[in-house]
C-alpha cells in the first residue's frame, strides 16, 4: 500500500479513543465542510482530519520548521491561531503510521540539531564538531588533537586547517578565505515586490535580523517573512521586526524609513535571549 493510500485509509474511531473531542464541522486547516466526514478538535480547539494534520505539519517540515503551530484563523478574526502543537499532539490526532513517524522524528532531530548547535565535519578526521562560539572562526577538534598529538584547528568558514591568529578570531589567513554568506548578500540581484508599491530596487536576499539565516522573498504576498529559524517576523525592506515595521507602516504600504541597504554582517543569534 502507498503513502498516499494509507493516508486515504486514516479514519477516527471514537469506539478506540475517548480522550479525543470528535465533531463534524468543517475542516480549519482545508475548510471541507463534508458533514459525513468525523473530525478531531485540537488542543487549541480547531477540527481536523488526520490528512489534512499530515500534509499541514509534513509541509511545515519540509520548509524547515520543526515547530508545529495552527494555521486556522481565529472565529470571526483575520487572524491566525498559531497556537503551537506538540508533536506528541500531531502524532496521536494526525494518526501517524509507522513510516510516517520514523520520517517526522528523524526531520525533527535534524532541524532541531540545525537551530539549536552548529556542525560541520572537521577537514582532518570527517567529525563532526559543534562550534559554541558563533563568533569565532577558529574551532579546535579534540580527535584530530588527541590523533596526532598537537593541537588541531580549523577554520568554521573555508574548512582549512587554521592559519592565523588564535585561538579566537573573526578571521584566517588562508588564501580565498571568504564569507560565501556575505558574499551572496553583497552580490545578489535586486527585486521588486509587486504588492508594495514603489519597492522595485530590495535586495532579493536578506539575513534574518533576528539570526542571520538568509531568506529570499518570493515576491508574493505582502513585504514581511517568517523566519523558519528563529520564528521571528521580520519585514523585508526596513529589515526591522513586523512589530516596529508596522507602528509607522502596514503590510502593503512602503517603509517610513525606506528600503535598508545590503547588510555588509550577518547577525549572530543569541538563543537565550529569545
Amino acid at each position: 500500500m502507498t503513502t498516499q493510500q494509507q493516508e486515504q485509509e486514516k479514519r477516527y474511531d471514537p469506539q478506540r479513543d475517548s480522550t479525543l473531542r470528535f465533531v463534524t464541522r468543517q475542516d480549519d486547516i482545508t475548510l471541507d465542510d463534508d458533514p459525513n466526514t468525523l473530525r478531531a478538535e485540537m488542543s487549541c480547539g480547531h477540527a481536523v482530519t488526520p490528512q489534512s494534520l499530515t500534509a499541514w505539519c509534513r509541509s511545515l517540515l519540509d520548509q524547515g520548521q520543526h515547530r508545529f503551530y495552527c494555521p486556522a484563523l481565529k472565529e470571526g478574526t483575520t487572524q491566525k491561531c498559531e497556537a503551537e502543537w506538540t508533536y506528541q499532539e500531531v502524532r496521536k490526532l494526525a494518526l501517524l503510521n509507522t513510516q510516517e513517524q520514523q520520517y517526522f522524528e528523524e526531520t525533527l532531530a535534524a532541524l532541531a540539531a540545525a537551530e539549536y548547535c552548529e556542525f560541520k565535519s572537521c577537514p582532518g578526521c570527517s567529525t563532526c564538531v559543534e562550534r559554541e562560539d558563533l563568533c569565532n572562526l577558529c574551532v579546535h577538534c579534540t580527535i584530530c588533537t588527541a590523533e596526532t598529538g598537537r593541537v588541531y584547528e580549523f577554520c568554521w568558514q573555508c574548512l582549512s586547517q587554521w592559519k592565523g591568529p588564535g585561538p579566537r578570531s573573526d578571521r584566517c589567513d588562508n588564501d580565498g578565505c571568504t564569507n560565501k554568506e556575505l558574499e551572496l548578500l553583497r552580490k545578489c540581484p535586486t527585486t521588486a515586490l509587486p504588492q508594495v508599491p514603489g519597492v522595485t530596487e530590495c535586495p532579493s536576499i536578506r539575513a534574518c535580523p533576528t539570526c542571520g539565516l538568509l531568506l529570499e522573498h518570493d515576491r508574493t504576498g505582502c513585504k514581511n517573512l517568517l523566519c523558519s529559524r528563529c520564528q521571528k517576523e521580520f519585514c523585508f525592506v526596513c529589515l526591522k521586526l513586523t512589530p516596529v515595521c508596522l507602528q509607522t507602516s502596514t503590510h502593503y504600504v512602503p517603509c517610513s524609513d525606506g528600503i535598508a541597504p545590503r547588510q555588509t554582517a550577518i547577525p549572530s543569534w543569541n538563543r537565550h535571549s529569545i
